[in-house]
């Protein structure tokens, strides 16, 4: 039942979210927070101070009767599912504040809760200091789920009139933030944020993957290792591997290389003493033979040999760290609707974009190639790489389409973007 009222509320709380809040929403990610934290703090003029803040408990003492006074959807059903209560340890416990635990509509309704915290801010400073004034005081908000920060100009305006402010309006909605985890800090000395930190290096900011993260990444990883000392080494690499590789992509987008290389040296250590413990008797020399090769220019690498489908044999390696392309992101507009409809060609490209860079996706456009015959679904003509093409959903994601192949065709940019201007039909091409 949550997952049918959700497909109402959804939209109706994308059209009144703040342009920079990031999480829980379609399209939006980490990245793009920390691209607006980027474009708020990267240039010489830009703001020196920022508020970090920490609401807390956000999911756990949001006030029931303001959602039930605010959230614009049946309030019978969703007094019953804020009053439902909890089990825990085989007893059930009321619940007198906070979200559904649990749910899936928690995330949109701690949304709801938290959308005016930009633009109202923005407001009031604008009414108070006036428009201009307001502009030079460099005030931006990020925000993702219930974490944020608050740039601006100085120290005293962000302790002095926004963090007063932001206590306000949190407080109606039976918020506080978190006293030990708030502070405001100068871009010098750097600030954490979504395992990220921020700093500034003789004027030129750099975004680095935070040492609690990267820490905690560690933890994870020689846990996993010291857990499995007795396992096949083909086994100790699968469980890995997707490890490293999550971690590895949320950080491509930063200044991350320097990163990557100490926590592969870290685990290079790990991985010799699981290879060392197993094989007491034996000597160094017959340890690394046994567990690391050598591939390509690369020597120690912790790989075994496995056979393959076609019959022959490769090495299946430790994903390597160093090797994850540093590529910046690009950051989605703060106005982007995924379900006002002339955003729907915006938000084809953005997916595309994003996309491509997947090999299950690239399968699906040379499949949709090839079912075309190469040829635009629009006009007929050739898709080459000089003309480049966009990816159309026939019936529009926001009316209901799906991403299947049946409910897509590839056009030229210039035919796309004719479709959506003249509202014009579009069918999946037959082949002769």
């Amino acid at each position: 039942m949550q997952a049918l009222y959700l497909l109402a509320l959804e939209p109706v709380a994308e059209s009144t979210s703040d342009p920079n809040s990031y999480g829980f929403r379609i399209n939006r990610s980490t990245a793009d927070a920390m691209g607006q934290v980027r474009a708020c703090t990267s240039r010489r003029d830009s703001s020196r101070w920022v508020l970090e803040a920490d609401i807390k408990g956000c999911f756990d003492h949001i006030n029931h009767d303001w959602l039930e006074n605010h959230v614009p959807m049946d309030r019978e059903i969703l007094r019953k599912w804020l009053k439902a209560g909890l089990i825990y340890k085989g007893q059930l416990q009321a619940t007198e504040a906070g979200t559904p635990q649990g749910g899936i509509i928690s995330p949109t309704l701690a949304n709801v809760t938290l959308n005016g915290l930009e633009r109202e801010l923005i407001a009031h400073l604008g009414a108070k200091f006036g428009i201009a004034k307001a502009k030079k005081l460099k005030v931006n908000v990020v925000r993702y789920a219930d974490d944020f920060v608050i740039t601006g100009d100085s120290k005293e305006i962000l302790e002095n009139e926004v963090r007063p402010w932001v206590e306000a309006f949190l407080a109606v909605r039976g918020l506080h933030l978190s006293e030990a985890k708030t502070r405001i800090t100068h871009i010098d000395e750097g600030f954490d944020f979504l395992g990220w930190n921020f700093r500034k290096y003789s004027g030129k900011l750099l975004i680095k993957p935070s040492k609690k993260n990267a820490q905690a990444f560690y933890r994870k990883v020689a846990e996993t290792i010291s857990g499995n000392k007795t396992v096949k080494q083909e086994d100790l690499v699968q469980l890995l591997n997707p490890m490293l590789r999550g971690w590895a992509q949320y950080h491509h987008p930063v200044s991350a290389k320097q990163t990557y290389s100490r926590m592969e040296h870290l685990i290079f250590r790990k991985l010799w003493r699981w290879s060392k413990r197993r094989h007491p008797q034996k000597s160094a020399v017959w340890v690394k033979q046994k567990y690391f090769h050598p591939v390509g220019a690369r020597n120690w690498v912790f790989a075994v040999r496995t056979e393959r489908e076609d019959g022959s044999w490769g090495l299946n390696e430790l994903y390597q760290l160093s090797g994850t392309a540093i590529k910046r992101h690009t950051r989605i507009k703060g106005e982007f609707n995924p379900f006002d409809p002339k955003w729907e060609q915006y938000g084809e490209t953005l997916r595309q974009g994003r996309m491509w860079e997947q090999m299950r996706y690239r399968k699906q456009w040379a499949a949709l190639y090839l079912s075309q015959s190469g040829l635009c679904a629009h006009c007929g003509c050739a898709l080459t790489d000089e003309t480049g093409w966009h990816d159309h959903h026939l019936e529009y994601r926001m009316h209901g389409g799906t991403d299947a192949l049946s409910n897509r065709a590839l056009l030229h940019p210039h035919c796309h973007r004719q479709v959506h201007a003249g509202k014009l039909v579009v069918t999946k091409p037959v082949l002769s």
